[in-house]
């Protein structure tokens, strides 16, 4: 384990408990934003809760660190616990309900499409019991509408409980990440923030780690974003920020 994943993990276990409230009040809200303020995000928690445990390990999830299940994702402290979950989920049943349930008021972002797997439109949409569901294209929203029950998992599987830019502290963009070595993405409100984001970790980091996931550099691609780029998702561009200035 390097140093910068040692690093989230201490931070998780104390920041979220203690230091975060205090960032909190400063840095628009804490560790997530409320599903009121995003247009394709849902849950009304505030944030600023304690990540529930590993069920393998009993030690607080990395909400970086999961894999894709009927019924959503299970998440893990670490990518050693996913092999152990993986010999035997039935046994790790009753942890990943209490997991599940711990979660469930958590404020989340829509940022994949449960048809295509791609990053949604946040102009289109369907409603879905009670619920808009984002799409990448109106292809997939035909699809969608024929057989709902089809894509019901991928849906679950659909969200990331990072709702806010490590870098502008804004609602993020699906369009918009860097992508892991293991396939974890970081999210950001518009194309640029990427690159400022990979050019300080130190700095920007602990924006990732407030809102529950750890940040290991060696595992990200950080010559540029995998997402398609910025323009279509909020209405502005990377013009509108000053990202050299911002703390």
């Amino acid at each position: 384990m390097n140093h910068w994943v040692r690093i989230g993990r201490l931070q998780m276990n104390s920041w979220i408990i203690g230091a975060v409230w205090a960032s909190a009040l400063t840095w628009g809200g804490g560790l997530a934003l409320g599903g009121t303020e995003h247009e394709h995000g849902e849950g009304h928690d505030g944030g600023a809760s304690v990540l529930p445990n590993c069920p393998v390990m009993d030690e607080p999830i990395d909400l970086g660190v999961s894999v894709a299940a009927d019924d959503g994702p299970v998440f893990f402290c670490c990518t050693g616990c996913i092999k152990k979950y993986q010999a035997n989920p039935a046994k790790y049943a009753v942890k990943i309900a209490q997991q599940r349930k711990a979660l469930a008021g958590r404020a989340k972002v829509q940022v994949t499409c449960p048809i295509t797997g791609e990053s949604v439109d946040p102009k289109i949409s369907v409603e879905h019991d009670g619920q808009k569901v984002f799409l990448c294209c109106k292809h997939c929203v035909k699809k969608f509408k024929k057989n709902p029950d089809k894509y019901k998992a991928a849906l679950a599987n659909s969200y990331t409980y990072q709702t806010k830019c490590p870098v502008m502290g804004e609602k993020v963009d699906p369009k918009s990440f860097l992508t892991g070595a293991n396939g974890q993405k970081i999210y950001f409100c518009c194309k640029g923030c990427d690159k400022t984001f990979a050019k300080d970790l130190a700095k920007y980091a602990p924006n990732m780690v407030a809102q529950g996931f750890a940040v290991d550099p060696a595992a990200l691609k950080l010559g540029a974003s995998d997402g398609h780029g910025h323009g279509d998702g909020h209405g502005h561009g990377h013009g509108a920020h000053d990202h050299g200035d911002h703390d």
